[in-house]
């Protein structure tokens, strides 16, 4: 038998070919943040809903609530016959169930007779404006009292505001006494709700790892968020009525691109060199920070009944900063 030697191997390597390096690798670029938590939520309730799917689901509600509205009559009637007493409780609780149920129905429809009743008092104001009608900015002044005069921390505005408005001559200085004297305590009011749900969504992307959870933390913030704006305005919403006001003002800001993620808001947020220095997740934690922002002032300029002319428009970048001052780096 021939003897295997054991020992090292010398492979002699070609002198012609070329020798790669480590420091000859292309370097891998981390795309920048990009909201995505913000992206899904705006993708979830902007989404147009087909017609053919709207009667699916209305119809499928109908049936379901048929028959069960069936089997309860057929239940409660055999109870009835066969045990008088334990068919008269069920009666009691089905009753009451349903009085429950049609005031849950009623302030649904109140919520929306209040956001109409907003709506026509921004479009009377706004064609006040365009046609420079005294007498109709007179009738927004009306209209406005009604609406806020039962609250208690604006009858001092309120008077200030009627004590003056027979000084004002023309319907531009009306409206705008109307927004400084009126609305300026509402407008802080809303943008320290916005600063509020723009910190939350912030602080769960950064620190929360869990899949979907910075998804589900900025849905649940904005949501409230609107809501609460709506009720600063004297919107009140229910459920149905937010998730409403939600769509709206979701499906303008995709409409007309706002909600898209560029250089400028990334420098806007954290001046592109600070952004570089946070981690992934603080990065995203900033955009979605500044997407819900812009959520926020969106939903202010839907839910108020004046326009923004003479009280300026609240700066995202602003609200942004404030809302994040603090949380990512030490206050100055």
């Amino acid at each position: 038998m021939t003897e295997k030697t054991k020992g090292p191997v010398l492979v002699e390597l070609d002198e012609t070919a070329e020798q790669v390096t480590p420091a000859d690798a292309p370097s891998i670029e981390d795309a920048p943040p990009r909201g995505a938590a913000m992206q899904s939520v705006a993708s979830l309730a902007a989404r147009p809903r087909s017609p053919l799917v709207r009667w699916f689901w209305g119809l499928l509600l109908a049936v379901i609530g048929f028959f069960l509205s069936l089997s309860a009559w057929n239940a409660l009637s055999s109870l009835l016959e066969s045990n008088p007493v334990l068919g008269l409780a069920a009666s009691v609780l089905v009753g009451a169930f349903v009085l429950v149920a049609l005031g849950v129905a009623l302030r649904e429809l109140a919520a929306f007779s209040r956001l109409s009743r907003i709506d026509k008092l921004s479009v009377a104001a706004n064609a006040a404006l365009a046609a420079n009608d005294l007498k109709g900015a007179r009738a927004v002044i009306k209209g406005l009292t009604r609406l806020y005069g039962q609250r208690p921390e604006a009858k001092l505005a309120i008077a200030r505001m009627l004590e003056r408005e027979a000084e004002m001559l023309d319907a531009d200085s009306l409206l705008a006494l109307a927004e400084r004297e009126l609305l300026s305590p509402l407008d802080a009011a809303a943008l320290k709700e916005v600063e509020t749900a723009a910190r939350q969504v912030a602080t769960v992307t950064a620190l929360v790892p869990l899949a979907l959870a910075d998804v589900v933390a900025a849905l649940t913030a904005n949501l409230r968020m609107i809501r609460r704006v709506a009720e600063i305005y004297g919107g009140r919403s229910g459920t149905l009525g937010a998730w409403r006001l939600t769509r709206a003002v979701l499906s303008h800001l995709v409409a007309t691109g706002a909600l898209a993620v560029g250089d400028d808001l990334l420098g806007s947020v954290a001046g592109g060199s600070i952004l570089g220095k946070l981690s992934r997740r603080f990065g995203e934690g900033l955009v979605n920070a500044a997407l819900t922002a812009r959520v926020g002032v969106a939903a202010m300029e839907v839910c108020r009944p004046l326009s923004f002319t003479a009280q300026p428009r609240p700066s995202v970048t602003t609200t942004v900063r404030r809302s994040v001052t603090g949380l990512f780096e030490p206050k100055e």
